[in-house]
């Protein structure tokens, strides 16, 4: 049985500390603008998994639309990103659902949802979500 488990964008690091701009801010937007060519290496933390069974149904419970389809991504392709494009479209979702979900489907959004909030509060964070075998 396969699972989903959603990373979180925790840490970015320079290989090189000549790389380094002067204050973390910088870094963060330095990292984002010139990507990983030049050493620029993204942490990520796995903060929730759940098992495939469970996964489909909580997208059974959420309504149609593009949340759903960007989170059904995940099964359909093997990964997906979500980040600040994403937030406000997969919390209402969540929102609509949340009445006819069942308890550990809640749980999930909850968890989701907490992470979208701190990607709302900072950009440079993002998750991913990564279907495993």
């Amino acid at each position: 049985m396969s699972e989903i488990v959603f990373y979180q964008l925790r840490d970015k690091f320079l290989e090189r500390a000549e790389d380094i701009p002067e204050t973390a801010k910088e870094v963060v937007y330095h990292a984002l603008a010139i990507g990983h060519h030049v050493g620029v290496f993204d942490c990520f933390r796995p903060m929730l998994r759940v098992d495939d069974a469970t996964f489909d149904r909580l997208l059974d419970g959420l309504p149609a639309g593009e949340a759903r389809r960007k989170l059904e991504g995940v099964k359909r392709f093997g990964e997906i990103m979500v980040d600040r494009t994403h937030t406000r479209l997969l919390a209402s979702a969540f929102a609509e659902a949340r009445a006819s979900l069942d308890a550990e489907s809640t749980a999930i959004v909850d968890r989701l949802g907490a992470a979208l909030a701190a990607i709302e509060a900072e950009p440079a964070v993002y998750l991913m979500g990564r279907r495993l075998q």
